[in-house]
């Protein structure tokens, strides 16, 4: 495809032959070029050990290819079916409660569990077999947001084997696991067990190590599939769909060297404009993921956000600039879950781009014009996001901060991250979010949230950073550990106490906080005392009464800046302002409510410009409109809600 994917998943198992056909008809009518077909379809395409029904399949693929529709064809491994189950009642699913979990959902199985491997294997073989050369197959798709773990022995097996692997033996491990704390030291691998519910605190570097192996070993399971399918259609791409949350033990950031093409799901979950910065978030993630090859936005919800117990009705037009964030951030397209809406099953409330009213809609009018809309962008994939500004991202972080022995369950390594990508989002400067050991020297600044583990050689590159004359502004709670989930010696901030200049003696949790300067900070405060920073903010009122709060130190060509506190947003962002202008970046000064993406090559540029407020907005702007192919001279009018991409060379 030398454009822009359009489409989503479609699930023709749940629908009668003749709605196929009128399906291929609305998906041209609509300019769907891409279906992801089969991922919940395992008890359809093998009803029984062995015997396969290929021929439902068959029909649909042929439907798709002479409607035009290319197939992202997927191995349903992520829902094996009841016959399944049943034969293997050892490969269901162990809560850390020690809880065998029944079939009846998606999920059910132990990646670890050998018989689900061998089943999974054999599916994806069958279907390589069968549509290694058919027209209408453009990629592989396996399984469906790999993520689930299980407490088996199965998974204890495993564990322990990851656990030879990394430590070697077990002295090494005792000590990285500080196993001498509670009488935990183990004697013999056997005594391992996964981090299961127990008296009290789970050891936290186990519960940390448990969420690497699984990374590993999901890792493995996809593997087995790729190289099966690869044997088949050398030259197609192999990918699997990327899910981003709290429960999921994925280092997307490795894995990404492993798929042909990153694609993600993305399904933001506030109402308000918090959904538009998510967007943007979980954008500039996977474009991060991909390292500079195009990606995919392979899920997204045409018609809701979900809000908490609730279902929030996207408005007119939100589709659209939704959409229009993951491209202008790199997207290969805008794809959905899913085409038609269910009538039935657990999800049969989630929204489609044929809803449950039809295609007389206005939401399927949306749909339309989106797929108009989408091949005029197709140019902008020349182009690569401008990003000044670096958020570090680091996974370990955001596990070993999901520990329950922190001084205070408010620290939220997520919540720091989104609340910097949400002040540089709202001032219109584009955003890389790299690793801790990832060269940073392209950044004119380097903003690091609550980087709670910091190995060594993350602590020196970044070091290394600021001594060649770069700025960095780290936050609260950051440099504490390191990769084993031990404490830095020498006190807070272990890890950069030198580059920042300060010494924390205490911690303060709290509330709130004022500062000096009238800001506000929250859930965290600290005793900071200065080693050879100069004083930027003080606190006001309390026990750390004129104490610094924000600090600035010269650490040899560059600036590095603390904040020893959880700023409110008007404050954070008046500081990441004057730390971006103190950095050289030019801020565009955007009207509250638009959103700017730029991408640039060989002179030419593209900007993103969505206005997401009630509200027209007018801003500078010269060039071509792609979107509405008119010439735009000086400045542009956004109507509320309304895009454009203009061409600049």
């Amino acid at each position: 495809m030398t454009g822009l994917y359009f489409g989503g998943d479609y699930n023709p198992e749940q629908w009668t032959p003749d709605v196929w056909k009128d399906d291929v008809a609305l998906m041209r009518r609509a300019g769907v070029n891409l279906a992801t077909v089969g991922v919940f379809a395992w008890s359809s395409l093998e009803p029984e050990p062995g015997r396969y029904e290929f021929g439902w399949l068959d029909q649909v693929m042929d439907l798709l290819a002479d409607g035009g529709v290319q197939v992202d064809l997927a191995t349903p491994t992520a829902s094996p079916p009841p016959w399944f189950s049943l034969r293997h009642p050892d490969a269901l699913p162990v809560n850390a409660d020690g809880v065998r979990l029944s079939h009846g959902s998606r999920d059910t199985y132990c990646a670890c569990a050998p018989a689900y491997r061998e089943a999974a294997v054999g599916i994806a073989r069958a279907l390589g077999e069968r549509y290694a050369g058919h027209p209408a197959l453009a990629m592989w798709h396996v399984h469906n947001e790999y993520g689930t773990v299980c407490h088996c022995d199965h998974a204890a097996s495993s564990f322990r084997r990851w656990l030879r692997e990394r430590y070697g033996n077990l002295g090494r491990l005792n000590e990285a696991w500080t196993t001498a704390f509670w009488s935990q030291g183990y004697s013999s691998w056997e005594e391992i067990r996964p981090p299961r519910a127990t008296q009290y605190l789970v050891n936290p570097t186990q519960a940390l190590d448990f969420r690497r192996f699984w990374s590993d070993e999901l890792l493995a399971a996809y593997q087995e599939q790729k190289a099966i399918l690869r044997g088949f259609t050398p030259d197609l791409p192999v990918t699997t769909n990327f899910v981003f949350g709290a429960w999921v033990p994925v280092d997307h950031a490795r894995w990404a060297a492993e798929v042909d093409l990153v694609a993600i799901d993305h399904y933001p979950g506030d109402a308000g404009l918090g959904a538009e910065e998510q967007t943007a978030f979980a954008a500039d993630l996977a474009r991060w993921w991909a390292g500079g090859r195009p990606w995919l936005l392979m899920e997204q919800a045409a018609g809701s956000v979900n809000v908490e117990t609730r279902l929030h009705t996207k408005e007119p037009g939100r589709m659209t600039r939704h959409s229009l964030a993951h491209v202008a951030r790199g997207s290969k397209g805008a794809l959905f879950f899913q085409w038609r809406a269910s009538r039935g099953g657990a999800e049969m409330w989630h929204s489609a781009l044929v809803p449950h009213s039809g295609p007389g809609t206005r939401r399927f009018r949306e749909v339309v014009a989106l797929g108009k809309m989408l091949p005029r962008l197709a140019e902008t994939g020349a182009g690569a996001v401008r990003a000044e500004v670096a958020i570090l991202w680091d996974v370990e972080s955001w596990w070993a901060m999901q520990a329950t022995h922190l001084p205070s369950a408010e620290l939220d390594y997520l919540a720091a991250v989104q609340a910097a990508h949400r002040q540089v989002w709202a001032a219109g400067v584009g955003v890389d979010l790299p690793g801790p050991a990832a060269d940073l020297t392209s950044y004119r600044l380097v903003v690091v949230p609550s980087l709670y583990l910091v190995p060594a050689e993350a602590a020196a590159s970044i070091a290394r950073y600021v001594e060649g004359g770069g700025h960095v502004l780290v936050t609260c709670f950051s440099g504490i550990v390191n990769e084993d989930a031990q404490v830095w010696p020498d006190g807070y901030p272990g890890a950069f106490a030198g580059l920042l200049g300060v010494q924390v003696e205490e911690f303060h949790p709290v509330a709130e906080v004022r500062l000096a300067s009238g800001g506000q900070g929250r859930v965290w405060s600290e005793d900071v005392q200065l080693t050879g920073a100069e004083v930027i903010d003080r606190y006001a009122g309390g026990v750390l009464d004129g104490s610094p709060a924000v600090t600035r130190n010269a650490y040899g060509e560059g600036v590095a800046w603390y904040v020893s506190t959880q700023l409110d947003d008007e404050a954070y962002r008046t500081l990441l302002e004057q730390a971006m202008r103190a950095a050289g970046i030019e801020l565009p000064g955007l009207p509250a409510g638009v959103e700017l993406v730029r991408r640039e090559a060989n002179g030419t540029t593209w900007d993103f410009l969505l206005n997401h407020g009630d509200a027209e907005a007018v801003v500078p702007a010269d060039g071509l409109d792609l979107l509405s192919g008119t010439e735009v001279r000086g400045q542009l009018v956004l109507p509320a809600g309304g895009q454009a991409v203009v061409r600049s060379d």
